[in-house]
């Protein structure tokens, strides 16, 4: 019988499951990702995008600790924009337009170039437990990967069901089987499962569009990448378009709202309600008679296009009717219907915070199992989990991220803290710490960290000391500026007469100054790269309130530290109410700041909680 021993073994090769292992073959885990066929890795399952608001900062966050999904992205990138470019710093996300067949060739060439990482094509469908541990994975065809960690990052494939109308079939995605004795495994195991659900539109025939009847959305013409490590687009750079529903759409839908999986009653799961289907938008906002839809190319090679916005699993003659009544799409094809589909995702409240399954050591958990949806929210988990699952294979311990200083910690402490009770998305808004969680800075914030720990390689290394030393030498010299409010007048910035000199900061952060006043004040910050100038400038913008909210981290971050015994779930509390008292046994917080983080929580009952936590340690 097949039998071979790896340090780590990852299951599924989509955007979590690629992260996961290249980070764990870079602390040098002999590596094993099994994956149904190898032609599927790095497959855009959804919209063949990448990136956003939120979204684009995860991204940067996982390309700064040497990840590969950003410079995969710009590899196969088709058009660029930064959005929310108008607004400030924090809340710009990078996105790119994706060629779908670029990105999975690109993938597939970095994971084959992987040193320490196997390629296996099989289904797993049974986990190796031994002693409460698990040990390793059992593939259909009985071969035997023993492993010293598990990673699991299964997408919609664990007992998946696809809806299209009144029709349904198990599958992980179009065309592809789902992963079902693998669910009925972990259930059997005693994880907490539930159902969620997603969707996605009809792909459309581009040469049956009306092209010169719908107005174009180009890429902009300073492109701004996804990784640090990139300069410029390496593909021919293509427009999308904009199309919309109407009240003749809408009539169609709402005359076959029965026949929608989704209302017909064939869905139990619960879809995300940042990304709903066009049968929810049209029910949920009945005032309006209009959605924009974006026509977006899949690649250069490629007739298919992606209609983002009409998600939809009605049937496929009511999509050809609905599609057919927007603007440029009389005569539309559908090459692949829009559908839904249902698959079963774990409670991460099951988790640690290293994702790691309390209840089951050896198991780590990454991406859409545990509630989430997006590439971006799957590539985060899956560095993440990966890291750590080399560490614990290497007698390791397991390291976390911070919310206060990323927004992969952010996603993970909801996760882990109150669970998802719908697919999981990041937004900005999420963070306390927005502010210092910006795009631009995702490299300061956690390169260091993640060459500490070991996922940095030479070339990332040295292109991060080059920004640092860039950025040290325009700090130095924007510190030592001291413009006069004469000269500043000069220079065309209005200030106060007060008599107070001015440093760099100061005029980059004026409404009437900018890296156009200090060119000319120091020519030789000229040369500086641009995504340097970019972080300065937002530093700039924002330094009285990052101060403050640092200050605000730090002093929450002291207090947060207090451990919790394992006990004080069984220590009878007084004053503390039954609701609180049953949510510390269930949640079992390792520290104030996870027991802080418990949906419910009061200031009183954390004070309570933590009077306790200090006696029993004292």
């Amino acid at each position: 019988m097949f039998h071979v021993k790896h340090d780590v073994v990852v299951v599924g090769a989509g955007h979590a499951g690629c992260e996961a292992a290249a980070a764990s073959a870079r602390l040098g885990a002999r590596t094993a990702l099994v994956t149904l066929s190898a032609e599927a890795i790095g497959r855009l399952s959804c919209n063949p995008a990448m990136g956003g608001i939120g979204k684009g900062h995860l991204v940067r966050e996982v390309d700064a600790m040497d990840g590969i999904i950003g410079r995969i992205s710009d590899l196969s990138g088709i058009q660029f924009r930064l959005l929310n470019r108008s607004r400030g710093p924090a809340v710009r996300g990078p996105r790119a337009q994706i060629d779908r067949a670029a990105y999975a060739s690109a993938m597939q060439a970095e994971l084959a170039g992987s040193p320490g990482l196997d390629i296996v094509e099989g289904e797993v469908e049974d986990l190796i437990v031994d002693a409460g541990r698990v040990r390793g994975v059992v593939l259909r065809d009985g071969r035997r990967i023993d492993a010293g960690a598990v990673v699991l990052t299964t997408g919609t494939f664990l007992g998946g069901v696809i809806h299209l109308g009144d029709r349904t079939w198990p599958a992980g995605r179009m065309g592809e089987a789902a992963a079902t004795a693998l669910s009925t495994r972990l259930g059997a195991l005693g994880l907490p499962l539930k159902r969620l659900k997603t969707g996605t539109p009809p792909r459309l025939a581009a040469r049956s569009i009306d092209w010169a009847a719908l107005p174009g959305q180009p890429g902009d013409d300073d492109p701004v990448m996804l990784s640090a490590m990139s300069d410029s687009p390496a593909l021919e750079q293509r427009p999308c378009h904009i199309s919309g529903t109407n009240a003749a759409t809408h009539e169609i839908i709402r005359a076959n709202l029965g026949r929608s999986a989704l209302f017909g009653g064939g869905i139990t799961g619960v879809g995300p309600r940042y990304c709903p289907s066009i049968e929810d938008k049209v029910v949920r906002f009945a005032d309006r008679d209009g959605h924009q839809v974006f026509l977006e190319p899949e690649g250069l090679t490629s007739d298919l296009i992606y209609p983002n916005g009409i998600s939809t699993s009605l049937p496929e003659d009511v999509q050809v009717a609905f599609v057919r009544t927007m603007a440029g799409c009389a005569r539309a094809e559908i090459v692949q219907p829009g559908y839904a589909i249902e698959y079963d995702a774990v409670d991460a409240r099951a988790l640690s915070p290293s994702l790691e399954l309390r209840a089951l050591p050896g198991l780590f958990l990454a991406g859409q199992i545990n509630g989430t949806t997006g590439y971006e929210e799957a590539a985060g988990q899956g560095l993440l989990a990966g890291l750590n699952a080399a560490r614990l294979a290497g007698d390791g311990e397991p390291v976390t991220m911070d919310r206060s200083t990323s927004y992969i910690g952010v996603m993970v402490d909801d996760l882990v803290t109150n669970g998802a009770d719908e697919p999981y998305r990041m937004f900005t808004s999420r963070a306390e710490n927005r502010l210092a969680l910006r795009a631009d800075n995702a490299t300061e914030r956690l390169t260091p960290w993640a060459d500490a720990v070991g996922l940095v390689g030479p070339a990332r290394r040295a292109h991060h000391r080059t920004a640092v030393e860039a950025k040290a030498g325009a700090d130095a010299t924007l510190r030592a500026l001291a413009v006069s409010p004469t000269e500043a007048s000069e220079a065309g910035i209005s200030v106060n007469r007060d008599g107070r000199r001015r440093d760099g900061y100061a005029l980059l952060a004026h409404p009437d100054g900018g890296w156009h006043v200090l060119d000319r004040l120091r020519p030789e910050l000229r040369a500086l790269p641009r995504d340097v100038r970019d972080s300065i400038e937002a530093d700039a913008l924002y330094r009285t309130y990052t101060d403050r909210q640092r200050s605000v981290a730090e002093e929450t971050r002291a207090a947060d530290s207090l451990p919790i015994p394992s006990s004080l779930a069984e220590t009878p509390i007084p004053g503390l109410s039954n609701e609180l008292r049953q949510k510390l046994q269930a949640r079992r917080p390792a520290t104030i700041g996870e027991a802080r983080r418990i949906s419910g929580m009061t200031p009183a009952g954390l004070a309570l909680i933590a009077a306790h936590a200090r006696r029993a340690i004292a």
